[in-house]
């Protein structure tokens, strides 16, 4: 039940959750350079905001060669009446590496709105080779000229490599074959390419790009731009040296050509280039392939590597002639597409199928490792109890260089009698793992009790109408009305400008008295009091809202005192402010006068600002907001007594006495306690003592305390199939169905908190349409808002209407064996109309004495006793 709200209040809260994308900082870099090469860093910001500061130093490791350069852009896109914004800012570094070895690069910091934020790191590799610029870039152009006059290229420029993971291993051994090319020239195509046939092996193609991508490359200690042509996963199939035939392939190369003309307007033009066609191939690879070691067990499977393996069944008891299967998975790394099925020993009456396999493996590994399961569909054609001997399967430990035999636990099948149809069924079928039963079958008895822990809540209480609900929803509104004049009172102070200087005065004095100290340490007696007079007349000046212009000793004195700060403070300020101006243009105050002049200002300072604060702004009094704890609802002394009862009707129940466990259940419904499971429980028990009449009323009331309870709704259908009455319903109006179905999704206190979860959204998106400044926040505020509205008045009906149903008392139950129904209240001269059994339940119109007026689900309409009814 939980688990279904949860579900539920998710499915429905999710639409409104927004997430932002948080600005980060990417980092490009060459993960390879050589020693002799200036290479770029660049870093780059995306976001909707740009940063507002940026800071990266390149270290000790590398030298600084020009930057940064700084590049920004930013781009608005409205869609559907949406405006979207983002930017972004981009650092760029041109390093020079000052050794050889491997290092790590500096992150770099960023400010963006006030948030801080770090790049990641990257490692780059600095080798000796020589890289695209300097000398050895001059001679790769010197080789490329001379390849002009040759008609090819350097096979230190270009060549082919075809690499194994390993070159000595035993059959069924898998070994990754990966074809190369490297390069150092300017290549324009690529033809006539032959790849290795790879005889003597099985193989599997991994990787084929149609797109060749160059990445550099370290080999050497020289740097080369080397591209994956082909990999494959090769398993040897024969001992012996097995040779692998050379790859080939012809490269287009462009070289450049300078003109032969001597001319001296020769120089004023570009060079040419020639296209030179280079073929390259792989060298022959040998591999040394081991035979397996002889002795190898009758189970083994062809399996070369480390393996596990395990077994299930699709189903442990099942009738003659339905099938199953048995299903056997092997996992582990090594020839796992080459893995032959273990061999099963089943029972001699059962007859077996063709064994599916299915593959998985792990592309990103080379498919050396993954898993096969192997299938072996069956059917039982007698009853009994049978035992599946255990799976063995042995494999060739590569790592222990032996065999090692799995095995699995031996399995018991539990199979009942079957019919005859059954069997004839499953000849003319193709064998499925479903085992296929009518779905009568799946109904032949109600639905087991519930024995969970039980909160009971008092008879007839709902939360929609509890003190709690109404509590919780003046909190509600309470906080958001407070929650709207905290903001606005934020709002405001943040615009008051005056009152922005006026609480930072203090702050900003000490800052320019800090300076003043500096400069008195240094003795700079100038500078000294220059800071020191700043210092004093901005703290005037920002505290007492006084333009710089207006700064006088008389204004000054003046304002201090209307400030209420006491006549002492305001003679002394005014004499340190006159030694300052003194001291500024006659300089020729020693070291112990500038010290006492500045603590002097330190105190000053203090003391005017303690002054000024004595008496608290009524626009700052904080009013606290109450939050109340949802109390645990332990209500009354005999919580004790009735889990006790609880836990007597389960264990009753389960040693089938059940009018016991009626008993013990129906004593907490007296005591004023219920909840869904115990009338649940209830209707069981009554059930099982076949008083189906009682089981009919009792899951009816589950199902009114709380209309999601699936087990009492099934209940209460297979409990009707034994009322003797067989009554058609009137079809209702679809949209009435659609709603009674939606409300029974859960109970009225689920509603009822979703409607407080709703509202509380309503009011947020409210105070954000209200209080942002933002045009697209207002409107997600105005529109979320609607919609949230919408549904907490949707939840909000669906628990008082639920809430009113259960309180309503217009149904019933017939409780005795048969009931005639008249035609007007009484026995004397009324006409029997028609007859209802036990269970049959009818809608109350009236009452007149002790005879009421019903209606049957068809239409019909007569006058009952009240005595053979009871309210639901």
């Amino acid at each position: 039940m939980y688990k279904k709200f949860l579900t539920i209040l998710l499915t429905l809260i999710l639409p409104f959750m927004a997430i932002s994308a948080q600005d980060v900082i990417k980092v490009q870099v060459p993960n390879l350079v050589a020693a002799d090469e200036q290479f770029t860093v660049t870093f780059i910001i995306e976001g909707e905001h740009a940063p507002s500061s940026f800071s990266w130093e390149p270290g000790s490791d590398f030298q600084l060669v020009w930057g940064p350069q700084k590049g920004s852009n930013t781009s608005i896109s409205i869609i559907n009446g949406k405006r979207t914004k983002s930017s972004q800012t981009s650092y760029s570094y041109i390093l020079m590496p000052k050794s050889k070895g491997k290092f790590q690069l500096a992150t770099a910091t960023a400010t963006v709105k006030g948030k801080t934020i770090r790049s990641n790191t990257a490692t780059i590799e600095v080798v000796s080779g020589s890289g695209s610029t300097g000398q050895s870039s001059q001679s790769s152009q010197q080789n490329s000229q001379s390849a002009t006059s040759t008609g090819d290229v350097s096979g230190e420029d270009l060549f082919l490599r075809l690499s194994l993971s390993r070159s000595s291993v035993v059959v069924g051994e898998p070994i990754t074959a990966v074809l190369k090319l490297y390069q150092r020239t300017n290549i324009a195509g690529f033809e006539d390419a032959k790849f290795p046939t790879f005889n003597g092996f099985w193989s599997q193609e991994m990787q084929a790009p149609t797109n060749i991508e160059f990445q550099r490359e370290n080999l050497n200690d020289a740097i080369y731009n080397a591209a994956v042509l082909r990999s494959w996963v090769i398993i040897p199939q024969q001992a012996g040296d097995v040779q692998i035939d050379p790859a080939e392939l012809v490269c287009l190369v462009n070289v450049k050509v300078r003109s032969s003309s001597r001319s001296i307007f020769d120089s004023f033009f570009e060079d040419d280039y020639r296209t030179v066609r280079k073929r390259v191939s792989t060298n022959k690879q040998t591999v040394h392939v081991s035979a397996l070691p002889a002795g190898a067990p009758a189970s083994f499977g062809g399996g070369v590597g480390s393996y596990t393996m395990s077994a299930r069944l699709s189903k442990d008891s099942l009738k003659a002639h339905d099938a199953a299967s048995l299903f056997v998975t092997v996992s582990g790394r090594g020839n796992v597409s080459l893995i032959d099925a273990p061999k099963v020993s089943f029972p001699p009456d059962f007859e077996v199928y063709d064994v599916k396999a299915v593959e998985n493996t792990d592309k990103s590994n080379g498919k050396t490792s993954g898993s096969k399961t192997f299938e072996y569909p069956f059917i039982p054609r007698s009853h009994g109890e049978f035992t599946i001997d255990p799976v063995t399967y042995s494999y060739y430990d590569v790592n222990a260089r032996k065999y090692v035999t799995l095995s699995t636990e031996a399995m018991t099948i539990s199979v009942g009698r079957g019919t005859e149809n059954s069997a004839t069924d499953a000849q003319n079928t193709i064998v499925s793992s479903v085992n296929r039963k009518a779905v009568r079958d799946l109904g032949s008895d109600i639905r087991y009790i519930a024995t969970g822990s039980q909160s009971f809540s008092r008879t007839g209480s709902f939360f929609i109408a509890s003190p709690l609900f109404f509590v919780l929803l003046a909190l509600i509104f309470i906080v958001s009305v407070a929650a709207y004049f905290l903001l606005r009172s934020i709002e405001s102070r943040r615009a008051d400008v005056v009152g922005t200087r006026n609480r930072g005065a203090n702050k900003m004095a000490r800052k320019r008295l800090s300076a003043a100290g500096e400069f008195l340490e240094k003795n700079l007696t100038t500078a000294f009091y220059e800071e020191l007079h700043k210092a004093l007349s901005g703290y005037v000046s920002d505290k007492l809202n006084i333009d710089l212009a207006d700064m006088s000793a008389d204004n000054i004195a003046a304002s201090l005192a209307s400030a209420s700060v006491p006549e002492s403070l305001v003679k002394e300020f005014g004499s340190l402010m006159e030694a300052c101006e003194f001291a500024r243009y006659a300089p020729d105050s020693g070291h112990d006068a500038m010290e006492e002049h500045y603590q002097s200002a330190l105190n000053l300072i203090s003391s005017i600002d303690s002054s000024m604060k004595r008496k608290p702004s009524s626009a700052k009094v904080l009013v606290p907001l109450l939050f109340m704890s949802l109390m645990t609802m332990n209500a009354n002394a005999n919580d004790a007594t009735n889990d006790a009862l609880w836990q007597s009707g389960i264990e009753s129940y389960a040693e089938g006495k059940y009018q016991e466990a009626s008993e013990a259940w129906l004593q907490i419904y007296s005591s004023g306690e219920s909840s869904a499971d115990l009338l649940y429980n209830i209707g069981n028990a009554f059930f099982k003592q076949e008083e189906y009449g009682k089981a009919v009323l009792w899951y009816e009331r589950a199902l009114k305390l709380d209309p999601s309870h699936k087990d009492a709704r099934f209940n209460l259908e297979f409990a009707s199939s034994f009322v003797q009455d067989d009554i058609e319903s009137v079809p209702e109006f679809f949209m009435a169905s659609w709603g009674k179905k939606c409300r029974s999704l859960m109970s009225s206190g689920y509603w009822a908190v979703l409607f407080l979860i709703f509202l509380a959204i309503t009011l947020a998106l409210a105070l954000l349409y209200l209080l942002s400044s933002s045009v697209a926040l207002r409107k997600m505020g105005f529109f979320g808002g609607i919609v949230a509205l919408i549904l907490s008045v949707l939840c909000l009906s669906s628990s008082i209407s639920q809430w009113k149903d259960a309180s309503a008392t217009d149904r019933a139950v017939v409780m005795v064996p048969v009931s005639s129904v008249k035609s007007a209240p009484g026995a004397g001269t009324a006409k029997d109309l028609f007859i209802l059994h036990e269970g049959s339940t009818l809608k109350i119109i009236e009452n007149v004495g002790s005879w009421c007026n019903i209606e049957i689900s068809d239409g019909r309409q007569g006058w009952i006793p009240e005595a053979d009814i009871e309210i639901i």
